[in-house]
C-alpha cells in the first residue's frame, strides 16, 4: 500500500535569507537529505507563507526539501510588502534561489496560489522541472476572484456576512477596492482588523467540516497581514494577460510528469477550474478527493499529496 500519512516532524539543516532587490529579503530553508532529489514547496495565498508541517509531505530520506516564503509572506521581509511584488518577480526569485543552491532541476509542489505559481514557473522554465504536483487549482482569472469575493456565500453565508459586514453598507458594492484601501492605508489598527477579517473568511471556507485550528491560525497577525494585503494586491493588479495564459501555455509543459489533486467540495477554488485544467491537459494525472474541501491538511487531500510525492520518487 502506498504511504498516505505525513512524515514525522523534522528541522531544517540549513536556513538563509536571500536579498532579491533593494526592498525584499526572502527566507528559505532546506531539510531532508542534502544529497537527495530536490523538491521546492510553493505556499498558497499569495502571501500565506510556509509552516513546519509543509516539510512533512516529503520522504526526508529521499528528498532535498526546499521551502521559501515568497515576497512579503511569512518570515520574508518586509511583511505584507506589495511593491515590486508580481508573479514575474516570484518566478525570478525561484530561479535565483535555485541557482544560489546549485540545483539543476527540481520537483515543483504547490497548492492553491502555489498551483498558479507552479504552472507559471514551469511554463517559464520547463527544463528546470522534474515533475509538477499541484493541489486546489487556481488560475487567477476574474471569474475565480469574483467567486471568492461574492459567491462563496452560496455555501458559507455566515462567513461571507462577517466578511461583507466589516465594511460600511455603502462600500459593499466593491469589496475588493474597499478592503484594498484599508489594507494599504496608514492606520495600522485598521490594516490589522481588515486583514484578520479577510483571512478568517478564507479560513472558514477552506475545509469540508469546521476546523477551529485553521480558524485560529487564520487570525494570527503575521499570517493574516501577509495573506490579506498580498491577496488583495494580486487580485486587483496582477491578472494574467491574456487571462487564460496558464491554459494557453500548457503546450510548454505537456512532457513534464504531473498530478492534479482536487477536493470535490473545494469552495475556495472550486473543482470546475481543476476540471478545466485537466481537460486541457489530459497528460496530467487527476485525483479527485471525494470527501474534502480546499485545505491541504484535510485527511484525503493530505493522503493524495503524500501518495504523489511517493509516486514520483523514481524521477530524478
Amino acid at each position: 500500500m502506498p504511504r498516505t500519512e505525513l512524515f514525522p516532524p523534522l528541522d531544517p539543516y540549513q536556513t538563509g535569507l536571500l536579498q532579491v532587490d533593494a526592498i525584499h529579503t526572502l527566507y528559505w530553508e532546506q531539510s531532508g537529505n542534502p544529497r537527495g532529489v530536490p523538491v521546492v514547496f510553493l505556499h498558497g495565498g499569495p502571501g500565506a507563507g510556509a509552516s513546519p508541517t509543509h516539510r512533512r509531505f516529503f520522504d526526508p530520506s529521499h528528498y532535498r526539501i526546499v521551502i521559501m516564503d515568497q515576497r512579503g509572506a511569512g518570515r520574508s521581509t518586509p511583511l505584507g510588502e506589495i511593491r515590486d511584488n508580481t508573479t514575474d518577480h516570484l518566478i525570478a526569485d525561484l530561479e535565483q534561489l535555485r541557482t544560489e543552491l546549485g540545483i539543476e532541476r527540481w520537483h515543483v509542489f504547490g497548492g492553491s496560489w502555489g498551483s498558479t505559481l507552479g504552472l507559471a514557473y514551469a511554463q517559464a522554465h520547463p527544463k528546470r522541472c522534474i515533475s509538477l504536483m499541484l493541489r486546489g487549482i487556481f488560475l487567477m482569472r476574474r471569474s475565480e476572484i469574483q467567486w471568492f469575493l461574492y459567491h462563496m456565500r452560496t455555501i458559507f453565508p455566515e462567513a461571507w456576512a462577517n466578511f461583507s459586514n466589516f465594511l460600511p453598507a455603502e462600500e459593499r458594492g466593491d469589496l475588493l477596492e474597499s478592503y484594498y484601501r484599508r489594507l494599504t492605508g496608514s492606520d495600522y489598527g485598521m490594516r490589522m482588523a481588515a486583514a484578520r477579517v479577510w483571512s478568517v473568511y478564507e479560513g472558514a471556507c477552506s475545509t469540508l467540516l469546521p476546523s477551529p485550528e485553521l480558524l485560529s491560525a487564520s487570525g494570527e497577525d503575521t499570517h493574516a497581514l501577509g495573506l490579506a494585503r498580498i491577496e488583495a494586491h494580486y487580485f486587483r493588479n496582477n491578472l494574467f494577460t491574456p487571462e487564460n495564459r496558464l491554459l494557453e501555455g500548457l503546450g510548454r509543459i505537456r512532457g513534464i510528469p504531473a498530478v492534479i489533486v482536487q477536493g470535490r467540495y473545494d469552495i475556495v477554488c472550486p473543482i470546475a477550474t481543476a476540471d478545466e485544467l485537466h481537460r486541457a491537459w489530459p497528460e496530467a494525472d487527476y485525483v479527485i478527493v471525494p470527501d474534502a474541501g480546499h485545505s491541504a491538511m484535510e485527511p484525503g487531500i493530505r493522503a493524495a499529496l503524500v501518495a504523489a510525492t511517493e509516486k514520483f520518487k523514481h524521477l530524478a
